[in-house]
């Protein structure tokens, strides 16, 4: 699957071609979490009327997830637990490059482990690669980082509850 655009891309999938991210939020930042908050905050925000939650990338392999944000929110993004890159839309960061600068094009994908001659086909569960949750174009252009701030703290008290139950 080759999916590039002149507008900017984001992401790759596990042939390490990269994912489109179309029009204004090309050159956006990346908010990295843990899958599971991740997730509890896509449903936090999806229930609140007032939220509005931009593209969602989820990586298997890394078990996390990734909301576009507004270019400029990594500068001051400081959630812990959390990153925040600056991507400038091309699928690969650049902290500490200069803003014109080109950025290249993404790394491929590493190869999957290998499970080993003697782990039966079926027992093996090789996660998928990268892939929107969220696709460009079903969603808002990008989301909100108060707002994303207040549904990760929302779900890390979720799951902190849930875990801690008796």
């Amino acid at each position: 699957m080759s999916a590039t655009n002149e507008s900017g891309r984001v992401g790759a999938d596990t042939s390490g071609n990269v994912l489109p991210l179309p029009g204004a939020a090309a050159g956006c930042d990346l908010v990295t979490v843990p899958a599971r908050q991740g997730l509890e905050a896509v449903d936090i925000l999806r229930r609140d009327a007032d939220a509005s939650v931009g593209p969602v990338l989820h990586d298997n392999r890394c078990r996390t997830l990734g909301f576009l944000v507004p270019p400029g929110t990594a500068e001051g993004w400081d959630l812990p637990g959390s990153s925040c890159t600056r991507t400038l839309g091309r699928g690969i960061p650049t902290d500490g490059l200069a803003d014109d600068r080109p950025a290249g094009p993404a790394a491929p994908a590493p190869p999957p482990p290998d499970p080993g001659p003697t782990a039966p086909a079926d027992l093996v569960d090789e996660p998928p690669g990268t892939g929107w949750l969220l696709p460009p174009g079903t969603t808002g252009q990008v989301t909100d980082p108060a707002v994303l701030r207040e549904a990760l703290g929302r779900a890390a008290r979720m799951i902190e509850a849930a875990d801690n139950r008796c």
